[in-house]
């Protein structure tokens, strides 16, 4: 099983939006026995919270279930566990590779990094930008991309 960790600073925004998408492309796709797909946080702040408002609202618009979502902090076990661990930004990355002590046995990159054209390298945070809109096009983008390589490696 191929197995995907989204992690994001408090898990409540972009993180869980990803795990979302991933979830609903992947279910789409009749692979949910393949993938496993999780989100956490580099911060504790919001453990046990369900998403945030405004990621609630843009995956309500679009019609994907966040069901039995609640915010969780990214932990050691985490970096042993998961095959791909897909930071939303830099700052995020940096603290992955910290807490493994560069030695994780999945693979660690910014979500980003799967869309070719992408302008930024980061997916902006909209606890602060308030943008939700904006974030949530960039994260399905780099989801569907993603989910293709992954079923290309994987012979999915």
């Amino acid at each position: 099983m191929v197995s995907i960790l989204f992690v994001c600073l408090g898990n409540i925004c972009r993180s869980p939006m990803a795990e979302a998408i991933m979830r609903d492309l992947v279910k789409k796709e009749g692979l949910e026995e393949a993938i496993q797909i999780d989100s956490a946080g580099t911060g504790n702040w919001h453990t046990g919270k369900p998403p945030h408002e405004g990621t609630r609202r843009i995956l309500d618009y679009h019609n994907i279930s966040y069901e039995g979502q609640k915010a969780r902090q990214l932990t050691k076990e985490d970096l042993s566990q998961y095959e791909y661990l897909i930071g939303m930004d830099n700052e995020n990355i940096g603290n992955i590779r910290r807490l493994a002590g560069y030695n994780s046995t999945g693979e660690i990159r910014r979500l980003l990094d799967y869309v070719e054209d992408s302008d930024s390298v980061d997916v902006p945070d909209p606890y602060y930008t308030g943008n939700f809109d904006e974030v949530f096009e960039m994260v399905h983008k780099s989801c569907s991309n993603l989910l293709k390589e992954i079923k290309s490696l994987h012979k999915l």
